[in-house]
């Protein structure tokens, strides 16, 4: 591997960048550009018409500006600029005088799916704040996060900025000022930060974090603890005040030191290098140089801060400051915090709008300048004096030991801190940039065992980016030799940081990966932000250049590897000359890895080259091979020659014939007819096409490399299978098994082999059994040589050394049988799991039978408790193939449909009791099977002999069982399962079960309210009472209540049938669902009252299950839950259910009513409560008021029923009325349900009756009438009713018909005068079917003729109407 330069980032936006930072420039060539253009267009204006040849001329005077402009656009503006990027490469800041732009990190997928990272612009601006500073050195300080989740991510960045004026002012990522500190009145040449980094050796010194601030003439450092805690407390203040406005806090002083930097000409730059301690002989020496030969020495090297500056005269100055010399000062937070008239919050608005401060705010901060503290002497120790040289520029390493110094002679100067001098020297590098970059070792490049116990190693390089060359050098420390070369722009910058994350410490930083970018280069032509890296055997020296040589080998081998079209025989050569080439072990190992997870290199040139590699290894001596390399070698061959020889017996025919297994063969015969037909039909339901990819077919080709993933070799020698994916675990077990299982190989022959090569048994038994069920449909197709071959590789598997024990516990169930049944039972292939039952079933018979006999006949207990379990396990597979195979039947077209469902014994077990007939409660819902259907079909699996009768019962009068073959074979395939689970699936726990499976879809989809009706078709066939109570208050309580209380409520509210809108908003439905849904509410009302008056005369039922099946554990099944519940409180539900028939009849007529107007307090508290509580329910004393309410509100729901039968009756036949719906608005119950409500609510039935028999003779319906008439009491009040609407009959036909005849004019002249003005008065108007034939309206006189009593006073009037209504039908 070799030096890399690594794009991972884009900058957008450079030319708005670039327009916003020299706005005077382009605003200079905008007007030089135009006065051009004007120009040239006066001087074409004369000949342009005249010489067309001359175009060409024209185009390049035209062209010309662009040109001038694409110069003027590639010119090094960014060298102009002061650029700074966090370490974290999230924030970059461009300043030029007063103006900056905060370019912040973006996130973007790419076309190929992958995250990529851009820099777009976040915030412009003005950063001066005084007329005349200009930007002069800024850093972006990323603070660490203090919450514990932390990973080492920053929580925001801190963009430190230093002025001409001498500020240095504290922003935010978004151009918020934070705090801005005066700490000396001249420019600020340069800002440098350090953070906190780990020692990397016991006995080094910590570095406290600081930021150090260069002036002409003083150096000021700030403790990086003390301004951590200050821009925490500064932006939380600058939140709330934008926030809230809350008053000014006085944020927490800063701590620093100044130092007056001495007898230096000129500074231009400076590194703080940290604390740092002398050793013995270094103190001794220099107090013998200051102080002369009687100098005293203290007893312990005192602590000192380094400081190395660079300039002129001396060229490098180095600076030493004894700690606790000078006490550090303490500075007020200026302007930004301590007056209000510069507070954060204008600070900010000027940010985002671009004001410019006026000079009140000027001269208040002239006002309020602090205090500036005087600067502390500090004497040079010592220099390198070069009186021609001046120094530019210091980059201080990582491990502040060495440093890298620019001057204007166009050297690069390499300085040894700790001793004072140069010791290395570049040239050629005029205004060169520099960085350093910090590679730590990698401990798989380490040879020896122990190496994870040994310190890291580090490699330091020095990256020099010489801008008049265009090129990028790195070069190894200290006197390495160029490590690599970058050919890259001349107008590059080379962004070097030098710091980390500021608030981490020793603890903090524990469990952090701290992710930043040591040395980053800048294009500003193309946006680029690279990084450089480096890898850490460039280091080496020559003597362990082996290392380095190792690794290009081993990029050698993967770039073989990659080559396509090569001949195998070349490849193999070349394979083997580098890998035996390789030195390092591990590297060697790598190599060889990478080599066997190759698909494309052939199996015989991995056991070529294998066996090259083990025999070098072998002939070396015990002292210098690797063991560990020695033994993957060895396991690896041993492998690759077990893929070839099983290979080769899949491709070879079995010519052999092994009649052993066919003589035990012949006892399952009788099990596997027993279950061919459901066999049959299973692989029938299950043969529907399904979409995979071919690479995870399990009949794909396994590769060698996959083989080898799959097993690994332990340190005895044994191999051991390993589960990496469900994809290449069928593939290797379909590689070893498929051909013995098919036939097409010899199962001795590869048992043999297994066993030979060390596999364990059950893990084999494992990868056996698991391709045996993956591959069920290609079993099923020959499904009596599969057989047979299952049976000799159980036989082969079980005789292996180490598959059953001899030490077996005769007591005890055997484990490798127990695995067998493990494995079977989670399976949901069923058809696959019960063959192989039938064949593990009849080798562990025989081979516990071989056992027994020759063992004493006291052990047979054993024998008979492992064949128990085995005989359980078959009886429960074949019941899940049958249930299985019910679930795998396709619905028909048009019924809800959904995923099919699958089932084991392991999910039946937990699913609980309940489980089996949830499963088949499913079906019924994916089917669409209503309950009548159902109901025929669980008599017919009770009692075969009434089939033909149920049958046709229930096509004449349900008319759900079709004729066609697909319903037939339906329904006997479901009175198999039931007749397999009689207990699970009893009629009262089935339809339980469909009942709650169709409310939990209901509530899925309110608006299919057909599911809902369902369910309660389904609860009123269940024939106990205490499970149907139980399942009511189940389904009120969990499903209706919630729903039935926001509807009442919305009515309740808008006083009318609301729209559709409101009724999604606070019910979930629309308004036709809510009519079904309500009406669905009375009927479940109803059914929880039947119930609970039935509850007392029948005893609660008791639940079972069948005998294999009663291990169930798991949740408790629905009838156990109904069976749980407590009792209601009838008075209660009848209170609702009364407010439900009372919605139901609102919605249904569209009527305007107030429903829970119509109850008194009382009533209203008791509704939506708790139906097992008892609350206060109304007394028998009703308000006048309340009656008369409801007694209107009953009157017009019979009124809107009779005018909506009107249209479903034929009033033309004297026959009879024509029969009604059973359900709707034109029900013929809806008479007697508001009698049966009236009732209830207090309102005579009486008046009702009344009512509705003068509704019908208005609506013209007598024939319906004449029924209800029956069953009035007060005759004579109803008569005087009907005596109006006959006077109102007859008043239409002699006064207002159309069709007036004269016989009719002749009859109402010879009418009595009394009878003629009472007609007369008469409104014919109020009747909805005036026009009754008048055969109707004679016997409705004759009715009132019957009705009133001879002492009544209309009695005489009443026959008048008999007599002219006689002859109007004698005349007609």
């Amino acid at each position: 591997m070799s030096c890399g330069l690594l794009e991972f980032c884009r900058l957008q936006e450079l030319k708005t960048v670039r327009d916003y930072l020299f706005h005077d420039q382009t605003e200079q060539a905008e007007k030089t550009q135009r006065g051009a253009e004007n120009e040239l267009s006066w001087d074409t204006s004369d000949w342009e018409t005249a010489w067309e040849s001359d175009k060409s001329k024209e185009q390049e005077a035209a062209s010309a500006p662009t040109v001038e402009e694409t110069t003027d656009l590639s010119e090094p503006w960014l060298q102009d600029c002061i650029v700074s990027l966090s370490p974290c490469s999230d924030l970059l800041v461009v300043a030029r005088e007063q103006k900056a732009v905060f370019l912040s990190a973006k996130w973007r997928t790419d076309d190929g799916g992958r995250e990529e990272m851009s820099l777009a612009v976040s915030w412009t601006g003005i950063l001066s704040s005084e007329d005349g500073e200009c930007v002069t050195s800024t850093i972006c300080v990323p603070l660490a996060s203090q919450k514990r989740s932390s990973t080492g991510r920053p929580d925001w960045t801190c963009v430190v900025v230093g002025f001409t004026s001498g500020h240095v002012r504290f922003y935010t990522e978004n151009g918020v000022l934070l705090l801005a500190q005066l700490l000396h009145e001249d420019q600020v040449l340069r800002l440098k930060c350090r953070t906190y980094e780990s020692p990397r050796h016991p006995g080094v010194t910590e570095q406290h974090e600081e930021i150090s601030i260069l002036y002409p003439g003083a150096l000021v450092t700030i403790d990086g603890f003390s301004l951590f805690q200050s821009l925490r407390a500064c932006r939380n203040q600058v939140a709330r005040a934008a926030a809230a406005g809350s008053d000014v806090i006085q944020p927490p002083p800063l701590a620093y030191k100044k130092w007056a930097l001495q007898n230096q000409d000129t500074i231009v730059d400076h590194c703080s290098v940290g604390v740092m301690t002398l050793n013995v002989f270094d103190q001794m020496k220099n107090a013998s140089i200051l102080g002369g030969f009687n100098a005293s020495v203290k007893g312990s090297p005192p602590a000192m801060s380094q400081y190395v500056t660079v300039g002129g005269g001396p060229y490098t100055g180095f600076y030493y400051a004894v700690e606790g010399g000078s006490q550090p000062l303490l500075s007020h937070v200026a302007l930004a915090v301590a007056s209000k008239l510069t507070s954060a919050l204008f600070s900010a608005a000027s940010g985002w709008l671009g004001w410019s401060k006026n000079k009140n705010v000027d001269e208040t901060v002239q006002k309020h300048r602090p205090k500036v503290e005087p600067a502390t002497p500090l004497g040079i120790r010592f220099g390198l004096p070069d009186s021609r040289r001046h120094g530019e520029s210091i980059c201080l390493s990582p491990c502040n030991t060495l440093a890298g110094v620019t001057d204007d002679f166009g050297r690069v100067t390499l300085l040894d801190l700790n001793r004072g001098i140069a010791v290395r020297m570049w040239k050629g590098y005029r205004d060169a940039q520099l960085g350093w970059v910090h590679v730590p070792e990698d401990r798989v490049s380490r040879d020896c065992p122990a190496s994870s116990s040994l310190p890291r190693r580090h490699a330091l390089f020095l990256v020099i980016y010489a801008p008049r060359r265009g090129i990028l050098e790195i070069w190894a420390m200290q006197y390495g030799p160029r490590v690599g070369a970058f050919t890259v722009g001349k107008h590059c910058r080379l962004l070097y940081a030098g710091y980390r994350l500021l608030g981490v410490n020793r603890v903090t930083s524990q469990g952090w990966k701290i992710h930043t970018h040591q040395v980053c280069l800048l294009d500003p032509v193309t946006g680029a932000l690279r990084t450089v890296n480096v890898p850490f055997h460039l280091a080496l020296s020559d003597k362990k250049s082996e290392g380095a040589k190792d690794m290009h080998l081993l990029k050698k081998v993967t770039t073989i590897f990659k080559t396509r079209n090569m001949e195998p025989d070349i490849l193999e050569s070349e394979a083997k000359s580098v890998l035996l080439n390789i030195k390092s072990s591990s590297i060697q190992k790598q190599a060889l890895e990478s080599l066997l997870s190759n698909n494309s290199i052939p199996v015989l040139c991995l056991t070529n080259i294998t066996c090259a590699l083990l025999s070098a290894l072998q002939q070396q001596g015990a002292e210098q091979v690797d063991p560990v390399l020695l033994q993957f070698c060895s396991s690896q061959l041993k492998l690759i020659q077990l893929y070839t020889e099983i290979h080769h017996m899949n491709l070879a025919p079995d010519t052999e014939e092994h009649d052993e297994a066919l003589d035990v063969f012949d006892g399952i015969e009788v099990e596997l007819a027993r279950v061919i037909p459901t066999l049959q039909l299973y692989a029938k339901f299950n043969s529907r096409p399904s979409v995979s990819f071919v690479q995870d077919a399990p009949d794909a080709p396994l590769s060698a490399p996959t083989f080898l993933s799959q097993i690994e070799c332990t340190e005895d020698g044994q191999l051991k299978l390993i589960h990496t994916s469900e994809v290449e675990w069928n593939q290797l077990g379909s590689f070893i098994f498929w051909g013995c299982l098919c036939g097409q190989s010899s199962p001795h022959k590869i048992c043999d082999k297994l066993q030979q090569a060390g596999f364990s048994p059950s893990q084999l038994l494992s990868l056996l059994l698991n391709i045996w069920l993956q591959r069920e449909k290609e079993l099923l197709q020959t499904p009596t040589k599969c057989f047979k071959n299952l049976h000799t590789l159980l036989v082969l598997l079980s005789n292996m050394e180490g598959a059953i024990e001899e030490s077996w516990d005769p007591q005890s169930v055997s484990p490798w049988w127990q695995q067998c049944r493990n494995i079977l039972v989670q399976s949901q292939n069923s058809a696959a799991a019960v063959l192989a039952a039938f064949v593990a079933h009849h080798v562990a018979k025989a081979s516990i039978t071989s056992r027994a006999d020759s063992k004493l006949q006291s052990e047979w207990e054993a024998v008979s408790l492992e064949l128990e379990h085995w005989v359980v396990c078959v009886r429960q597979l074949e019941d899940v193939l049958v249930l299985q195979t019910l679930l795998l039947v396709p619905p028909i077209v048009g019924s809800a449909g959904g995923p099919v469902l699958l089932c084991s014994i392991k999910t039946l077990l937990e699913g609980g009791s309940g489980g089996i007939t949830d499963n088949v409660s499913k079906w019924v819902f994916r089917h669409n099977l209503i309950p009548e259907q159902l109901k025929a079909i669980l008599q017919k699996s009770e009692d075969k002999d009434e089939d033909k009768t149920l049958g046709e019962k229930a096509g004449e009068d349900v008319k759900v069982l079709k004729s066609q073959e697909k319903s037939a074979e339906t329904a006997d395939m479901l009175a198999t399962v039931c007749k397999r689970f009689p207990h699970s699936l009893s009629p009262n726990l089935l339809f339980a079960h469909c009942c709650w499976e169709y409310v939990v879809q209901w509530n899925k989809d309110p608006e299919e309210s057909a599911h809902l009706c369902q369910a309660i078709e389904h609860l009123k066939l269940v024939s106990s009472p205490h499970i149907q109570l139980g399942i009511c208050t189940m389904m009120w309580s969990t499903f209706i209540v919630k729903r039935f209380s926001a509807a009442a409520f919305l009515i309740e509210k808008v006083g009318k049938t609301p729209k559709d809108r409101l009724c999604r908003r606070d019910v979930g439905m629309g308004d036709k669902a809510l009519t079904s849904f309500l009406f669905c509410c009375v009927r479940l009302l109803q059914i929880l009252m039947e119930a609970d008056s039935a509850v007392a005369e029948v005893p609660p039922p008791e639940l079972s299950a069948e005998e294999v099946w009663c291990a169930a554990e798991g949740p408790a099944s629905i009838a156990e839950l109904a069976l749980e519940q407590k009792g209601v409180h009838y008075p209660l539900v009848q209170h609702h259910c009364l407010l439900a028939s009372l919605l139901h009849a609102a919605l249904t007529f569209t009527l305007k009513v107030k429903p829970l107007s119509l109850f008194d307090s009382k009533g209203k508290n008791a509704f939506f409560r708790d139906l097992a509580t008892i609350q206060l329910m109304p007394s028998g004393d009703m308000d006048p008021g309340l009656v008369l309410l409801r007694q209107e509100f009953l009157l017009r729901v019979l009124t809107s029923w009779v005018q909506c039968i009107d249209n479903q009756v034929d009033t033309t036949s004297s026959t009879g009325p024509r029969a009604l719906p059973s359900s709707g608005p034109q029900a013929e119950w809806w008479p007697s349900l508001c009698l049966e409500l009236g009732s209830l609510l207090h309102v005579s039935p009486e008046i009702l009756r009344r009512h509705l028999v003068c509704q019908l003779y208005n609506q013209g319906l007598d024939l319906h009438a004449e029924e209800v008439i029956l069953e009035v009491e007060d005759k004579d009040v109803l008569g005087s009713q009907l005596l109006m609407v006959t006077g109102q009959r007859l008043s239409y036909s002699l006064l207002h018909s159309q069709n007036q005849t004269q016989p009719a004019m002749e009859l109402l002249a010879r009418l009595p005068p009394t009878l003629c003005t009472w007609l007369k008065a008469m409104d014919p108007s109020e009747l909805r079917c005036p026009l009754v034939p008048l055969p109707q309206t004679s016997r409705l006189v004759g009715h009132l003729i019957e009705m009133l009593p001879e002492n009544h006073s209309q009695y005489s009037l009443a026959l008048h109407l008999l007599e002219a209504v006689d002859a109007l039908t004698a005349e007609d």
